[in-house]
């Protein structure tokens, strides 16, 4: 050996089973940054050709200048600071637990004469050492995934991705994937280098360069049994570790709420409905559209819900004794229930009270809104129960009453009130597989009469459906790495105690206890984590949906997200008791004697 950089390649290779999680959270990170960006590029591209065809020549920086390109790279330059934080604690946690774990051959490299310096240049080029592959491999698994992102919105998606590149590739995407690998092994490798470079020689000959604080011990043996307590000892006695497994764990809670709130977001931007339209029906000079009709467009191919409404406007009503003016519309059964299927109804409402001939209503409610569930109104000399209220007013642009008063209610009970059967808006839903042909045959049946407006090219399905389809990609690509991580770090702190366990099983301690042991200082890891998580990402995702969300739609209200925070919380729980077991395999196998003489 000519040099004591000639160790990085042995060391890959004697502990490459150990550094394959470390390896994989690089592979994963740059993966990411990759088809984040090169999407970002193809959006870029697609939208530069559209403005040429437009408006002639079109440079890239009157593209940066739009809307669509601000938004898609500052959505990825968020992300990429993000999926950099993330990659900088968990591979920060591998190199630690790394080092920990090599305690005794830092302290006999000293012993030979290398010097502090050396032996941080060593690890930091072990850590880039693993650059060598997994950068490579995540820059050809991001462009290779963002292939299929385009192809998928090309040809499944289509509408306004009909013209986004398929294979191109992006150069933008391949630096940025590159620079966050490197840069995160750089930045994690830092910590565990200096800790490697002060072992001290006399770690040679125990094996461990410091002891750990017994004050935690004592303490937690009043309450709890000493395998349990040695176990939550072990967790927050190595405070650095114990700093990176927390926080690893509460930034990918805090990506899992930050992305929460993007499907949200377009949720309202794009807001889709169970009751939208492929064909609106109107009459041409009258308001009244024979409900016989619907029972013939019912029966065409291609056809799958013909469903109408009845409306009777500026009625004179009286609310607690008042007289308003107000609105009425009749629902279908059908779009009764796509309010329920839609979640568009407040808590409290009861929407099985609306069905039929019956006398209750729902009213469409905003902030201004005086109605209340319970409120009566009379109506045709006939007295209206408030059964429900619907989150916003579906009949405006903005979601806002403006101060108006309206009530739906269901056909039969329209009926009976005004002893009015017409409609004065039919509405068709078509088969997915329903081409123009269909559009004639819907048009031919309703005649001159009725004006058939085709809504197929307002949907906005496609492109919601592409942009949630990404953001539950990438949470569950956050939530495989949290899962990884975990399983990795407790398996990799058992590796780096395993001299000392192998001890206490040879003054002993038997398997159960030692699974305990390692059970509780998982759970440790994952109670600090959610902790901290779930504070940081309720602060965090709160101020994010007033952002983005609240100051541009005014009738929507944040509530407290119980069931993301119930689904996390339940996650890194089998998340921590999944590499508990899987740690507790480990000891299962050990062998005492060879433990205890290994070096």
């Amino acid at each position: 050996m000519r040099s004591y950089l000639d160790l990085i390649p042995i060391s890959a290779k004697m502990h490459r089973r150990q550094n394959r999680m470390t390896i994989l959270c690089i592979i994963l990170s740059v993966f990411l940054v990759t088809a984040m960006f090169s999407m970002a590029d193809m959006g870029m591209r697609m939208e530069q050709a559209r403005l040429t065809d437009k408006h002639g020549t079109f440079s890239l920086g009157d593209v940066m200048n739009s809307a669509m390109g601000q938004t898609l790279f500052l959505t990825a330059a968020v992300l990429f600071v993000f999926v950099l934080a993330a990659g900088v604690l968990m591979i920060s946690g591998s190199i630690s637990s790394s080092v920990a774990r090599r305690t005794k051959f830092f302290g006999m490299m000293r012993c030979i004469g290398m010097s502090q310096k050396q032996i941080k240049r060593l690890v930091r080029l072990e850590a880039l050492n693993w650059c060598k592959s997994a950068v490579p491999s995540g820059i050809m698994l991001g462009t290779a995934a963002a292939w299929g992102l385009c192809a998928f919105l090309r040809f499944f998606v289509k509408e306004e991705f009909a013209s986004i590149p398929l294979f191109g590739v992006s150069p933008i995407g391949i630096v940025s994937g590159a620079a966050v690998g490197i840069c995160a092994v750089l930045l994690a490798a830092g910590s565990p280098a200096r800790r490697a470079s002060k072992v001290s020689a006399v770690a040679a000959v125990s094996g461990n360069d410091k002891s750990e604080p017994p004050f935690l011990r004592p303490f937690l043996l009043r309450f709890l049994k000493a395998d349990t307590a040695l176990g939550i000892h072990h967790a927050a006695a190595a405070g650095k570790n114990l700093v990176l497994m927390t926080g690893s764990f509460a930034l990918s809670i805090l990506l899992f709420f930050t992305f929460s709130v993007l499907i949200d977001f377009a949720g309202y931007l794009m807001p889709q409905s169970s009751q939208t339209s492929d064909i609106d029906i109107t009459a041409r000079e009258t308001e009244a559209i024979d409900k016989e009709l619907v029972e013939k467009i019912a029966r065409l191919d291609g056809v799958k819900q013909v469903y109408g409404r009845r409306s009777d406007l500026d009625i004179l009503a009286k609310r607690n004794g008042e007289k308003e003016n107000i609105d009425m519309i009749s629902f279908d059964e059908f779009e009764l229930d796509c309010l329920k299927k839609d979640h568009l109804l407040k808590k409290g409402s009861d929407l099985s009270k609306v069905y039929g001939s019956s006398n209750y209503a729902l009213a469409v409610w905003d902030r201004d809104s005086p109605w209340k569930t319970g409120d009566t109104i009379e109506v045709y000399g006939q007295r209206l129960k408030i059964a429900g209220l619907l989150k916003y007013d579906p009949f405006s642009s903005d979601g806002l009453t403006g101060g108006k008063l309206s009530l739906i209610v269901s056909g039969d009970t329209f009926m009976r009130l005004t002893k009015t059967t017409d409609y004065s808006l039919v509405m068709v839903q078509l088969e997915r597989n329903a081409g123009d042909q269909t559009v004639k045959d819907v048009q031919k049946t309703a005649g001159p009469a009725y004006v058939c407006t085709d809504r197929r090219e307002q949907s906005t399905a496609g492109t919601w459906f592409a942009f949630v389809s990404c953001v539950y990609g990438f949470l569950g690509i956050i939530l495989l790495v949290t899962l990884l991580h975990i399983v990795n770090s407790i398996s990799m702190s058992v590796s780096a105690r395993q001299k000392q366990y192998g001890a206490m099983r040879a003054v002993g301690m038997d398997k159960r206890q030692m699974a305990k042991m390692i059970a509780a200082e998982s759970f440790t890891y994952a109670v600090s984590g959610c902790i901290a998580g779930c504070a940081a990402g309720l602060f965090l995702g709160r101020g994010l949906y007033a952002l983005l969300i609240e100051s541009h739609f005014k009738y929507a209200a944040w509530s407290f997200p119980a069931g993301e925070m119930a689904f996390i919380i339940l996650f890194v729980t089998a998340a921590a008791a999944a590499a508990s077991w899987n740690a507790s395999g480990q000891i299962r196998k050990m062998s005492v004697t060879k433990t205890l003489n290994d070096v």
